[in-house]
């Protein structure tokens, strides 16, 4: 542990302007309010604020930062508030501590939602002030270097789990490579104790029978620069066993089949220098096609700069060089940390760019499963690069589309996405993008996000943004439903319902405000009686138990045909009044109605086409669903007391899919007209019972 006097003489060393009376005082209030309580491991409590005060002084981290890292938990775990720290050492360190404080006090949650609640609270914190997460990475990275003091298994393979999901990929976004390699390693030890043992005890075989192997590549890769003039350090070493056991996982093959095991690193005198080794190596050894990559002229967005090719030494070995200058090295192996500048106050936003999708996607979630699932999918780096037609440079996860490319240029763009071009060709929206393509967004100005998207897109960003428009949608289409109805219900009251009553019936049943008094009622968790009452309190003392309004028959007449000409509503979409309708024509057989959006009519009919409307009068359709319920005794009933609730008559019902916990039935309902069955769609939604509800 390091003791008072040498961690002020470390920070003395890069910043001679440290206040060391400040220093001391927190070395010493740390000391004092952790008392005697012990770590897992038996050592002072205290050790694990100076260790990780002395990790920041590693990255040569400001004053503020070193004074943070000694307090980290001196208000979760002692005495001491936020007041006081303020009191003692700042403002900004108070907020600091209070950032990292923030993320501790969530213990009691489940695991899914003490994670997503841990992740949002860090994303919001260090968008504020990027210290915080570098005070984090610091406090994770010593806590897993004592981890296995832990007694608890289980204990050890949560935090295990978190750091691998979490925080090694934040390092790596961040550029704090050397965290990343370690918190990876550590984790992997626990997460996979077997694999762990197998790949390091092979990697220590393989060190003992090298001879020297390694040395001597480094050496001949030093001397093949040396002649062409170039001045260079060459450095060798092994891949680290996570990285390794995750390239047998991803390739599926088996650790002898693993051929570039050793890689090498050249640190070059400037830029020009990096290029012309490159060219060096490639003219000595055949390089091998497809693992070159230019990170010097397009650095991924963490700021990390190398250039990464793949030899073939003698006797057919792989090996792999990463070339690079000594500034981008030290950027690299410690990223945001390696060049913060707080006392010229140059903050480097441009890096943590990502951050601000990061925030877009906690705002966005819904739930802890999907701002875990969002999250991971923008924090993990496997990327590759597109541009827009001016030539704008955007880096996106394999596998991404158009459509995670108009949401990585700006939410507005994505939401209004239409169409795009890729290098210059119109192509679908689920196209899958490839390093250097061009990508052009058409867009249009009603256009919104489409719940098909989801089955495509892989950004978090994207997936975010489309699931929150798309249940603002539903919303604001169930409320305008539910505003429908409340005209009805009020106007069988025995009085007129102004603004005030419904102010106070927002208020009798427990509601924000009009609008969730509207979607309430579209959404069927209030009926007539509830809304009655709550407006006009006793008015529903001599209703009797059932609706006293008929149920209207089915009568349906069709604008735009020929007098005395026959026509049949199409069994593929099953139209309903108030659905946008077409005719087609077919030789004696009259007309069949579609609705405008069948898929019957997209696959190309050679009929007429006539432009259709339903009657005036026109009410009573079937209508058909897809319900997805739970399998379990009693849904079914539930399921149809809920028709039997909204008077939609059952007419067929089919299960067309049993696949347990699920089962999936199809029904063709009588309903009156669109919203009818909008309201019973809103209905079974509303069903803990039925997890999916749709028009077919």
């Amino acid at each position: 542990m390091l003791r008072q006097y040498e961690l002020v003489e470390r920070v003395q060393s890069y910043d001679p302007n440290a206040d060391e009376a400040m220093l001391n005082r927190a070395y010493v209030y740390t000391v004092q309010k952790h008392g005697t309580q012990k770590r897992a491991s038996g050592d002072p409590y205290f050790s694990h604020p100076v260790e990780v005060a002395g990790l920041m002084t590693d990255l040569k981290l400001d004053q503020d930062t070193i004074i943070t890292a000694l307090l980290h938990d001196t208000v979760e775990d002692t005495l001491a508030t936020i007041g006081e720290v303020e009191e003692l050492f700042g403002g900004d360190v108070a907020r600091l501590v209070d950032g990292v404080t923030k993320l501790s006090k969530i213990e009691a949650m489940p695991e899914n939602e003490r994670a997503a609640e841990n992740l949002r609270k860090f994303l919001l914190a260090m968008s504020e002030d990027i210290r915080v997460l570098l005070v984090k990475l610091g406090d994770r990275l010593h806590n897993m270097r004592t981890l296995h003091y832990i007694k608890s298994p289980e204990k050890r393979a949560r935090i295990a789990r978190e750091t691998m999901d979490i925080y090694a990929p934040l390092a790596e976004r961040v550029g704090m490579y050397e965290y990343m390699r370690e918190m990876q390693a550590l984790a992997f030890e626990q997460l996979e104790p077997e694999a762990y043992g197998t790949i390091t005890g092979r990697l220590e075989q393989i060190r003992s029978q090298d001879g020297g192997q390694v040395d001597a590549i480094a050496l001949a890769i030093k001397q093949a620069l040396a002649e062409a003039g170039l001045k260079v350090e060459v450095v060798g070493r092994e891949k680290h066993p996570y990285s390794i056991w995750k390239k047998m996982a991803e390739r599926h093959v088996s650790f002898e089949q693993i051929t570039d095991i050793m890689a090498f690193r050249v640190i070059a005198e400037s830029d020009d220098d990096c290029y012309r080794a490159l060219g060096v190596l490639h003219r000595t050894w055949q390089f091998i096609p497809g693992r070159f990559k230019d990170y010097v002229s397009t650095p991924k967005t963490n700021g990390y700069r190398s250039l990464h090719t793949a030899l073939i030494y003698e006797n057919s070995m792989r090996v792999e060089v990463q070339i690079r200058t000594r500034d981008m090295h030290q950027t690299n192996e410690y990223g945001l940390a390696a060049h913060w500048a707080y006392k010229q106050g140059d903050r480097p936003d441009g890096q943590v760019g990502w951050l601000r999708d990061l925030i877009e996607i906690v705002d966005a979630s819904h739930d802890a499963e999907e701002l875990l699932e969002h999250t991971r999918l923008a924090i993990y780096q496997d990327r590759i690069f597109a541009f827009t037609p001016k030539g704008a440079l955007f880096q996106l996860p394999k596998g991404s589309t158009p459509v995670d490319f108009a949401f990585a240029v700006h939410t507005d763009l994505g939401a209004q996405t239409v169409g795009a071009k890729i290098n210059g060709r119109h192509m679908p929206l689920r196209t899958v993008l490839h390093n250097g393509d061009v990508v052009e967004i058409i867009k249009g100005k009603a256009a919104e996000p489409q719940l098909s998207w989801l089955g495509f897109v892989v950004t978090g960003k994207a997936r975010a943004s489309i699931r929150r428009a798309v249940r603002q949608k539903e919303r604001s289409e169930v409320a305008e439903l539910g505003t429908l109805m409340f005209e009805e219900i009020a106007g069988r009251l025995p009085t007129k319902i102004g603004k005030k009553a419904i102010r106070e019936a927002v208020k009798r049943l427990g509601l924000d405000d009009a609008e969730e008094l509207m979607y309430a009622i579209g959404a069927a968790q209030l009926d007539d009686r509830e809304v009655m009452e709550a407006l006009v309190p006793g008015s529903t003392a001599q209703l009797p138990d059932e609706p006293d309004w008929p149920r209207q028959e089915r009568a349906i007449s069709i604008v735009g045909l020929t007098p005395g000409v026959g026509f049949q509503l199409a069994q593929c979409c099953h139209p309903v009044p108030g659905d946008r309708i077409v005719g087609i024509r077919k030789p004696g057989e009259g007309v069949e109605v579609h609705a405008i959006d069948c898929l019957t009519l997209a696959s190309g009919i050679d009929h007429d086409w006539l432009d259709l409307s339903w009657g005036k009068r026109s009410q009573g359709a079937i209508g058909r669903v897809r319900a997805t319920l739970y399998d379990r005794p009693g849904t079914l009933a539930e399921l149809a007391g809920i028709f039997a609730k909204n008077l939609a008559n059952v007419m067929h019902i089919a299960q067309t899919q049993h696949d347990p916990p699920f089962q999936v039935y199809e029904v063709d309902l009588e309903v009156q007209d669109v919203a009818h069955l909008t309201r019973v769609l809103s209905a079974l939604r509303a069903s803990d019972a039925i997890t999916q509800a749709e028009r077919i």
